[in-house]
């Protein structure tokens, strides 16, 4: 094999673990036997952790971390908002279509490039939108009327997640492009730790308490922040710039996939053929959606 193709490879294997990982994020989260905004608490508060840790111990990752804490607060505002909505639709939907529901972000952001940047649609991006309504519809919209109201609200809780972390990724990649001088580890720890603060206000006043039930609990939550808050985003953001946009399109997609396969296996999400196809046609479409964007390579950040 030769020497141009290695580095490929290990940075693939890299952006395809920390894919795997942060496929697990809503999954840590049903398992953990707690509050949907517990959980989500609980993720920045052991991530945290973790960062500080980083920080503490690489000290290039700390350039900056004294600055900026006020963009960051904006910056963990949106991402509150994102955790909080998206880990209410696991608690509604299941992890599988939750996560995948949060992956239309890409649609958003493209739309977001094309009103405010004034970029050019790519014909992936009309194609990608109708797969991924397509798939939408045959998931949920021709059994509407069948549905709970809390699956119904659900569904609505997962779209209004991928408009939130499409807020996140904005105003962290501009503020970010901002303060170059600030290392993006620093500012993750930022964001990270001001989030925590948020969401621990939110499970106070509704009324949660921060108890950890069972050794599952434990584990899923510190699993939740080592490895979808910080491990999983560190691997796949240090290679990204290193691989053809396609390969990241696809790397990229094993997340929304993997977590339908993983709700499959763990909780026996029942899809009928009909769903199954409308998952399918759905991460068609992201995957599409994440080709015809300009920004796919900051969209690693998964939830």
């Amino acid at each position: 094999m030769s020497t141009t193709q290695n580095p490929i490879l290990i940075h693939a294997a890299r952006v395809l673990a920390g894919a795997i990982m942060i496929s697990f994020a809503a999954i840590f989260v049903r398992l953990s036997e707690v509050a949907p905004t517990t959980s989500g608490f609980y993720r920045m508060a052991f991530g945290s952790a973790v960062w500080v840790l980083l920080l503490a111990a690489i000290p290039a990752m700390r350039e900056g971390w004294q600055k900026h804490w006020g963009s960051s607060t904006l910056i963990a505002g949106f991402f509150c908002l994102d955790i909080w909505l998206w880990h209410q639709s696991i608690f509604y939907i299941g992890p599988g279509l939750s996560t995948l529901l949060a992956n239309f972000q890409v649609f958003v952001l493209s739309l977001v490039g094309v009103v405010f940047l004034k970029e050019r649609l790519h014909w992936r991006f009309g194609l990608g939108v109708g797969l991924a309504m397509l798939g939408l519809w045959l998931l949920f919209g021709r059994e509407w009327g069948d549905l709970t109201p809390d699956a119904r609200l659900g569904v609505w809780l997962g779209l209004l997640t991928a408009c939130a972390y499409s807020l996140y990724l904005l105003s962290l990649r501009g503020f970010q492009m901002k303060h170059a001088g600030m290392r993006p580890e620093a500012r993750l720890m930022q964001v990270t730790v001001i989030c925590g603060l948020m969401l621990g206000l939110i499970n106070i006043t509704e009324g949660h308490g921060f108890g950890i039930p069972t050794l599952t609990a434990w584990l899923s939550l510190i699993a939740l922040g080592l490895f979808c808050q910080v491990l999983g985003w560190l691997l796949i953001t240090k290679s990204l710039p290193y691989l053809p946009a396609g390969l990241v399109g696809l790397l990229l997609l094993i997340q929304p996939a993997a977590s339908v396969g993983w709700d499959v296996w763990f909780f026996s999400l029942d899809l009928s053929l009909g769903k199954l196809i409308g998952a399918v046609l759905a991460l068609i479409g992201i995957y599409l959606g994440l080709r015809a964007s300009k920004g796919s390579d900051s969209i690693a950040n998964d939830d």
